[in-house]
């Protein structure tokens, strides 16, 4: 189905998708950030998907982007000269949709759409697009043999994929210039002490460990109040105002209060486990 990916869904709704280029590492190419989008886009989307991890195949996590493709290696169309005004204006048609935009930032963009649980299993190297792409999952996970890097700086670059939203968030600013200036490789534990990842996992058990956590955040829970509840605290934590937050809770509270809240009121009564019957693909709008 997929060239650069594999997907399976067990029978708890959580899906595995896993970079499938091991002897390449799993580096990125236009090819995978392509079908990275549309898996996200398409099959993560399927309401009988919960949640998703994510791993790589073989020894790496992701070995960052392919440098050996003719050309320009990201995909850019070096003949155009976008104003910011333009560029904002029609950043999503042509030609500045494949000719300008980041491909990293698109896989990000859908990963960070989808209104399910997405966790990262970082199994080793993870450098470049290959760490960028992580911050877009709500949990990263990290085996002892991973080595995470945000080596933009080695190669004149600069963090893409979303990654100036994301990591200041995530780990805050100051630990965000500091791994972006210096460059350099982080050790599982280096990723760990600057909060980063949530764990370290002997290799073995680092896949079955985010699998195992992926099944606790779904089963039974409801689709919608877990889908909002994702939307909500990404923006909201973003608002200039608690007014903000206070407007979408609001919202959230009510649909939620006349939807899966009366099953889950009504099982907690009784003692029992709740039947939730909302789906992911049905969320009410908030803004």
């Amino acid at each position: 189905m997929y060239e650069t990916l594999t997907w399976e869904v067990d029978a708890d709704g959580v899906a595995t998708l896993a970079l499938h280029r091991p002897d390449a590492l799993n580096a990125f190419d236009l090819t995978m950030a392509r079908e990275l989008e549309q898996v996200f886009l398409t099959d993560a989307r399927d309401d009988a998907v919960r949640a998703v991890v994510v791993t790589g195949a073989g020894r790496a996590f992701c070995a960052g982007m392919d440098l050996s493709a003719d050309g320009n290696v990201f995909g850019l169309d070096e003949s155009l000269r976008p104003t910011p005004e333009q560029f904002r204006a029609s950043y999503d048609e042509e030609p500045f949709d494949t000719g300008v935009r980041d491909t990293g930032g698109k896989v990000t963009l859908a990963i960070h759409a989808l209104p399910k649980p997405v966790i990262a299993a970082i199994n080793g190297p993870a450098v470049g697009i290959g760490a960028t792409m992580t911050l877009a999952m709500d949990i990263r996970m990290a085996s002892e043999k991973a080595r995470i890097g945000f080596v933009f700086g080695r190669l004149g670059i600069v963090p893409e994929a979303c990654s100036s939203w994301f990591l200041p968030r995530i780990v805050g600013i100051q630990q965000a210039l500091e791994w972006v200036y210096s460059a350099e490789i982080l050790s599982a534990e280096q990723a760990l002490a600057g909060r980063l990842v949530r764990s370290v996992h002997a290799p073995e058990d680092l896949l079955p460990a985010a699998q195992e956590l992926a099944r606790s955040f779904v089963k039974d829970r409801s689709p919608v109040a877990l889908g909002l509840a994702k939307q909500m605290l990404y923006r909201n934590s973003a608002a200039a105002e608690p007014l903000e937050a206070h407007l979408t809770d609001s919202l959230a509270m009510y649909w939620t209060s006349i939807g899966d809240g009366k099953e889950g009121v009504a099982a907690f009564r009784e003692k029992r486990t709740p039947q939730f019957t909302s789906r992911a693909s049905e969320l009410p709008r908030l803004t």
